[in-house]
C-alpha cells in the first residue's frame, strides 16, 4: 500500500476528473461561453486563464470569475477553479480599469527605483487587487535575465541584465504576491533573456548558451526563487541547441523538466507548459502528441489558450496516452497531488464564492494611487544631460513653442492568444496577457496625445505635437523643427523598431544644423525620451539629453512631465551592467602595460602568435595564419599607430598584445587586435590592455568614433565568429567593457579555390554583357581623384587607405572600375592585387593559403547603381580573370560586408574563410567612462 501522504483524497479516483485538473485553458469573450462551460462541466477543467480579451472592467471581471466558480461548484467540482492571470504591470496587464485597478511600473521600471522594498509593496498591491476580483494564481514573477539587452522581445518585462539583481527583485515580487494570497508562477524557464529568432512562425526561438553558461547567469533567479518557495514554474516553448543539450521544445523535454528543473534545481512545485497552441509547436508536433510529450517530460499543467477543438484534442490525446500505457497513472496522480496542494494554499470554496469585489478595491484605491505615483516618480531616469537642457525652463521661454514628436505605436501582441488572432506577428509570442486597444495602457496614440496636453498644461507656451512613422523625417517635421524653440522626440523600443532610431538621429542632425535669422549656426535643443526599452540610445551619446520612462502608461508620462519641467528631481538609474561598468573596471587586477618596442618585442610577439594559433580548436582555421609581427605595422604617414604589450621583463615573453590605429582622414580610433596568451587568460591582462588602448586613442586630436576590428591591417576585421560559443563569449566580454556588440555589422573574408578549373555561373557573362556598364582596370595616381571621390560613398574605416595603397602599388596592385556607358560615372570599384604587393603584407589570409594566390579587396558599389549584385559580380568576375592570368590557384577576397553579400559570392563559388563582427561606437562613450 502506498504511504498515506501519497494517497489521493476521497473522490479523485475517476481518471477524467483527474485529467481535467491538469489543464489550464482560456476562451474568447467577456461572458461565459458554451465552450468554457463545457470544459468545466464535461471535462472537469481545473484552471481557467483569463486575459484582456475577457476582462473589460474590475466589476465585470468579478462577475465573470464568480460565474465560472459557480458553474464548477454546481458541476460537482471537489475544489474551486484556479483563476489565472498575467499582471506584470507596465505594458503587460490583463486587467485594466481606470477607476479601480492601479497602474504600476514594469519590472525594469521598478528596478530603476533601486528599492527592493518598493518592489515588495507593488507586488502586494497588485495581488490584492487581483484577489479582490477573484483571481487566485498570477503568472509571475518574470525571472529572465536579459543577457542580450539589444534585441529581445521581453525588454522591460525583466528586471535587467544582472542575475543577482533580477533574482533579488524576482524574490520580492514573489513574496509580495504570496503575502496577498496569490499562488505564483515563475517564468520563462530556462530563460527567454537571449533568444535567437529564425524569423518564421514555424521556427522555434533558440537558446544557444550551454548549461554551464545558463547556470552561471540565466538560472540564478530561478534557483533562488525555488529556494524561497516559488509555487509553480512555467517552462517555455523554446528550443535549446548547445553542447550537451539538443531540445526542440523545452516544455516537452524531460532533459529540461525532469532533469534540469526537478533534479538539478530541486523544484517540487507545479510545472506549467507554455501554450501548446503556439504555431511552431502545432506545426512540428501537433497538440495531441505535444500534450503527451509535455506530460511525460514532467509538466503538471498543460496550457491551451483559446481554441475549443484544439483543447478537446489535447484532453483526448492525454487520455489516449494513458489508455495506451504511454503515460503511467502514477504520473497523472503525482501531478494531481501537486495541483491540489497549490489550490489548498491559495483558494477555498468560501473565498471562491465570495470575492471582495468593488468595496475592497474602493478601500484600497487611495493608498494604491499614492504607491503608483511614488513608484513612477522614483523610476524616471535621466541617462545623460550633457548641455543641461533640463529642466525645460533652462532653454525655452514661456512664450516659445515646444515640439513633441511621437511614434505611431500599435498595441504590442504579448500572448500566444494574440498570435492566433494576428498571423502577421514577426516573432513567436512568448506569453499570455493579450493586449486590447481599448485599454489606454496600450493605446499609444491616445497616451501620447495626453502627453502633449500635459506638456501644454504645464506651461503657457504652445506645444506642437505630431507623429512619425517608418517614412522618416518629412518636410512637415523639418518645418516644425525650424519653428520650435526646443524638440522632444519619443521612441518606443527603437532597437527593435529601427525606423525610430533612424528618425531620432535624423532629427538630431537637423537640430544641429539650424541657423539663426542672422545666419549664425544655432543648435536646436533636443531631448530624446525612451518610453519602453531604455537601451534605445543607452550607448549612443549622439543624443546628448536622454531620458527613460520604461513604460508609456499615462502615470509614467505624468512623472516624465514633472521631470522635464523641474517639478520632480529624477532619481532612477538604469538597472544594468552598463551603468556599473566603470566600477567593474576599477575592481580588476591592473597589469603593467608598456609601449610596443619592435627591437625588444618582435620575437616575443611572434611566439605569442604561435601560441594563439596552436590553441585554435581542432578543425578551425586560425585568423592568425600567415601573420607575423610585421603584419601589424602599417608605417603610414596619415595613420597614427600605437601598440601595447604586457610582458615578463625577466624572460621577455609577451603575455598580451594590443594594436591600435588612428585614421586621421575619418577620425576613427581602431583596436585592430587584442590577444592574450591562452595559458594566462582570465587574469585581467586583456582588460588592462584595452583600458590603455582606449585612453591613448582618446588623446588623438579629431577623434570622432571607435571601431573594434580593422580592415587595414586585415587580420581581425572584428570579433571572430568561427565558433558560435566563442562568438558569444567574446561578444559578452567586449559588451562588459562598454562596446555596443548587439549593433555589430558582419564582415568576412572568402576564398575561391581550384581557380584553374573554375567557370562562371551559368548566364553571368551574358547578363554582364547585356548590362549598360563598362569595366576597366587602372593603375597609378592618375586615376586617384575620380576613384577617391567614388569611394566616399563608403565610410567604413580603412577602405580609403586600402585604395590609396592600391593606387600607389603598380604593377602589383590595381583597381577595377565599373562605369556607366552613357556618362562614364563610376558605379563600382574593387581592388585587385598579387602576393608581391604592399597590400598583401597586411592581409595574412592571402599568405596563409598554401598555394599561389591573388587578392581582391574592398568592393564599393555606388548608391546610383541600378543593380547592386550585377555590378558586384561584374567587378569580381574581372578580378578573377586578372588573377587567373598570373597562374594563381586561388582567390582570397577580404573586407566583404557579410550582410547580403555572401549569398552573391557563394553563387560564384566562394566559400567562407573567416567571419567577423565589426563594432562601432561614438567617442563620447569612452569619454564618459575614461574621464581625463
Amino acid at each position: 500500500m502506498a504511504p498515506k501522504e501519497d494517497m489521493l483524497p476521497p473522490g479523485w479516483e475517476d481518471l477524467d476528473r483527474q485529467m481535467g485538473q491538469l489543464f489550464m485553458m482560456g476562451f474568447d469573450g467577456t461572458s461565459v461561453s458554451p465552450q468554457i462551460r463545457s470544459l468545466i462541466e464535461d471535462y472537469h477543467l481545473g484552471s481557467v486563464l483569463l486575459s484582456a480579451k475577457n476582462l473589460k472592467s474590475a466589476e465585470a471581471a468579478t462577475r465573470l470569475v464568480l460565474q465560472l466558480q459557480t458553474i464548477a461548484r454546481d458541476a460537482g467540482h471537489l475544489v474551486p477553479l484556479l483563476i489565472v492571470l498575467d499582471q506584470e504591470n507596465g505594458g503587460v496587464n490583463s486587467l485594466y480599469d481606470e477607476i479601480y485597478i492601479r497602474q504600476f511600473p514594469s519590472a525594469m521600471g521598478v528596478a530603476a527605483t533601486g528599492s527592493k522594498a518598493l518592489a515588495h509593496e507593488i507586488a502586494v498591491a497588485t495581488a490584492q487587487e487581483l484577489k479582490a476580483v477573484g483571481v487566485n494564481w498570477i503568472l509571475g514573477p518574470v525571472l529572465d535575465v536579459l543577457t542580450n539587452v539589444r534585441d529581445q522581445p521581453l525588454g522591460v518585462r525583466t528586471s535587467g541584465d544582472d542575475p543577482q539583481e533580477v533574482s533579488q527583485y524576482g524574490v520580492q515580487f514573489m513574496k509580495g504576491y504570496q503575502e496577498a494570497g496569490l499562488a505564483t508562477c515563475g517564468k520563462h524557464f530556462p530563460s527567454y533573456g537571449n533568444l535567437e529568432f529564425l524569423g518564421s512562425h514555424t521556427d522555434v526561438p533558440i537558446i544557444t548558451e550551454s548549461l554551464e553558461q545558463l547556470s552561471l547567469s540565466a538560472l540564478v533567479p530561478f534557483r533562488n526563487a525555488i529556494m524561497q518557495g516559488l509555487d509553480a514554474m512555467m517552462v517555455g516553448g523554446v528550443s535549446m541547441s548547445s553542447a550537451g543539450m539538443n531540445v526542440m521544445h523545452a516544455c516537452l523535454s524531460d532533459q529540461v523538466v525532469d532533469e534540469l528543473l526537478r533534479k538539478d534545481l530541486k523544484f517540487q512545485g507545479v510545472v506549467v507548459s507554455e501554450c501548446l497552441e503556439m504555431e511552431a509547436l502545432t506545426h512540428n508536433i501537433g497538440v495531441g502528441g505535444g500534450t503527451v510529450m509535455a506530460k511525460n517530460a514532467g509538466c503538471d499543467v498543460i496550457l491551451l489558450c483559446r481554441s475549443f477543438p484544439v483543447q478537446q484534442e489535447a484532453i483526448n490525446g492525454l487520455k489516449l496516452g494513458v489508455e495506451n500505457g504511454i503515460i503511467g497513472r502514477a504520473r497523472i496522480e503525482q501531478s494531481l497531488r501537486r495541483v491540489l496542494n497549490l489550490k489548498a494554499r491559495c483558494t477555498s470554496w468560501e473565498q471562491a464564492l465570495n470575492p471582495p469585489g468593488l468595496p475592497s478595491l474602493t478601500q484600497m484605491q487611495p493608498s494604491h494611487t499614492n504607491l503608483s505615483t511614488r513608484a513612477y516618480n522614483n523610476s524616471i531616469t535621466v541617462m545623460r544631460d550633457k548641455k543641461n537642457l533640463l529642466p525645460l525652463s533652462n532653454i525655452i521661454d514661456a512664450g516659445e513653442e515646444l515640439l513633441l514628436l511621437t511614434p505611431l505605436v500599435k498595441p504590442l501582441a504579448a500572448s500566444a492568444v494574440s498570435l492566433s488572432a494576428n498571423e502577421s506577428t514577426r516573432v513567436p509570442i512568448l506569453d499570455h496577457a493579450s493586449m486590447d486597444r481599448s485599454a489606454s495602457v496600450m493605446s499609444g496614440e491616445s497616451v501620447f496625445k495626453e502627453l502633449g496636453r500635459s506638456l501644454s498644461r504645464q506651461r503657457s507656451g504652445r506645444v506642437l505635437h505630431t507623429s512619425y512613422t517608418h517614412n522618416g523625417v518629412r518636410p512637415i517635421h523639418e518645418d516644425l523643427i525650424k519653428r520650435a524653440s526646443a524638440v522632444i522626440v519619443v521612441t518606443a523600443d527603437a532597437n527593435r523598431n529601427l525606423y525610430q532610431q533612424a528618425f531620432a538621429k535624423h532629427v538630431s542632425l537637423v537640430c544641429q544644423s539650424q541657423y539663426s535669422t542672422t545666419g549664425e549656426r544655432c543648435e536646436k535643443p533636443l531631448i530624446a525620451v525612451a518610453v519602453s526599452s531604455p537601451y534605445d540610445f543607452a550607448m549612443d551619446s549622439m543624443i546628448g539629453t536622454y531620458v527613460c520612462t520604461y513604460d508609456f502608461t499615462e502615470t509614467a508620462l505624468q512623472a516624465l512631465v514633472k521631470v522635464l519641467y523641474g517639478d520632480l528631481a529624477p532619481t532612477g538609474s538604469l538597472p544594468s551592467s552598463i551603468s556599473r561598468s566603470q566600477k567593474i573596471h576599477q575592481s580588476r587586477q591592473h597589469w603593467l602595460v608598456e609601449n610596443w618596442n619592435e627591437e625588444r618585442d618582435a620575437d616575443g610577439l611572434d611566439a605569442l602568435l604561435d601560441a594563439v594559433r596552436e590553441d585554435c580548436a581542432q578543425g578551425q582555421r586560425s585568423e592568425l595564419l600567415g601573420t607575423t609581427y610585421s603584419s601589424f605595422l602599417l608605417r603610414k604617414e596619415d595613420i597614427d599607430e600605437a601598440h601595447f604589450v604586457v610582458r615578463n621583463s625577466s624572460t621577455q615573453a609577451l603575455y598580451g598584445f594590443c594594436a591600435t590605429y588612428f585614421f586621421r582622414s575619418t577620425g576613427t580610433g581602431v583596436i585592430g587586435c587584442l590577444i592574450v596568451d591562452p595559458s594566462r587568460r582570465k587574469l585581467s591582462i586583456g582588460h588592462s590592455l584595452h583600458s590603455r588602448a582606449i585612453r591613448t586613442l582618446l588623446q588623438r586630436k579629431g577623434l570622432k568614433r571607435f571601431q573594434l576590428g580593422s580592415r587595414l591591417p586585415g587580420i581581425y576585421l572584428g570579433i571572430p565568429t568561427a565558433s558560435h560559443v566563442e562568438r558569444k563569449r567574446l561578444r559578452q566580454w567586449f559588451a562588459n567593457l562598454g562596446w555596443n556588440t548587439s549593433l555589430s555589422r558582419s564582415v568576412c573574408s572568402v576564398i575561391l579555390r581550384n581557380l584553374a578549373t573554375w567557370t562562371p555561373p551559368d548566364g553571368l557573362t551574358v547578363t554582364l554583357q547585356n548590362a549598360d556598364v563598362l569595366y576597366d582596370l587602372v593603375y597609378g595616381w592618375d586615376f586617384a581623384r575620380a576613384i577617391l571621390d567614388h569611394i566616399k560613398t563608403n565610410a567604413r574605416q580603412g577602405v580609403a587607405d586600402i585604395y590609396r595603397i592600391a593606387l600607389g602599388g603598380a604593377p602589383n596592385c590595381g583597381i577595377i572600375r565599373a562605369k556607366r556607358s552613357t556618362d562614364d560615372m563610376i558605379l563600382g570599384s574593387i581592388v585587385v592585387y598579387n602576393e608581391r604587393s604592399a597590400l598583401a603584407e597586411h592581409m595574412p589570409a592571402l599568405r596563409a593559403t598554401q598555394t599561389t594566390v591573388g587578392g581582391i579587396s574592398s568592393p564599393v558599389i555606388s548608391p546610383c547603381a541600378d543593380d547592386y549584385s550585377t555590378v558586384m559580380q561584374g567587378l569580381i568576375l574581372l578580378a578573377i580573370k586578372q588573377i587567373r592570368k598570373l597562374n594563381a590557384n586561388a582567390v582570397v577576397m577580404d573586407c566583404v560586408d557579410g550582410d547580403g553579400n555572401f549569398d552573391c559570392l557563394s553563387s560564384m563559388g566562394f566559400s567562407m574563410l573567416h567571419n567577423f563582427e565589426e563594432v562601432n561606437c561614438d567617442a563620447a562613450t569612452w569619454t564618459m567612462m575614461h574621464p581625463s
